[in-house]
C-alpha cells in the first residue's frame, strides 16, 4: 500500500520531543482561515475529531487527520510532514519551540493511485 502521509526526520524529531511533554498526539491538517493551511499538532482527545475528517494515516504513532472538504482538493497527492525554523499556528504545540510544521505534496502516479489503501473518516476511527 502506498501512504498518503509521510514524515521527514527533522518532524519527526520535534514530534518525538512533543509526546515526551505531553504524551499520545493528534495531527489535523488545517483547512484554511487563521493558521493557513498547516498541519496542527494537539494532545490527543483535546481535539475532537469528527465524522466528517478523513484519517490519512499514522506518522510517529500519531493519527494524521483532514477534513473531508480539504480532503477532496488532496485526495491525488502524497502529503509530507516537515518542519521548519518560525512561528506556525497558535493553537499548534510546536508553536513554543520555535518552529512550525508544514506540509509538502506531490502528486500520486496513476499506478500509485490503483495501490491506495482506502480511508476511514473519523466516525469510524
Amino acid at each position: 500500500m502506498i501512504p498518503r502521509v509521510l514524515v521527514t526526520e527533522a518532524a519527526t524529531a520535534v514530534l518525538r520531543k512533543l509526546q515526551a511533554l505531553h504524551g499520545p498526539l493528534l495531527i489535523h491538517q488545517s483547512g484554511g482561515c487563521c493558521d493557513g493551511s498547516s498541519p496542527m499538532c494537539y494532545p490527543l482527545g483535546e481535539f475532537r475529531v469528527g465524522a466528517q475528517d478523513v484519517k490519512l494515516g499514522t506518522i510517529v504513532d500519531c493519527p494524521v487527520f483532514i477534513g473531508a472538504a480539504q480532503f477532496e482538493y488532496w485526495a491525488h497527492t502524497q502529503l509530507t510532514i516537515d518542519v521548519v525554523p518560525g512561528r506556525g499556528g497558535g493553537f499548534s504545540l510546536e508553536a513554543p519551540e520555535g518552529v512550525r510544521f508544514l506540509t509538502r505534496s506531490r502528486v500520486f502516479t496513476d499506478a500509485e493511485v490503483a495501490a491506495l489503501a482506502p480511508v476511514t473518516t473519523g466516525a469510524q476511527v
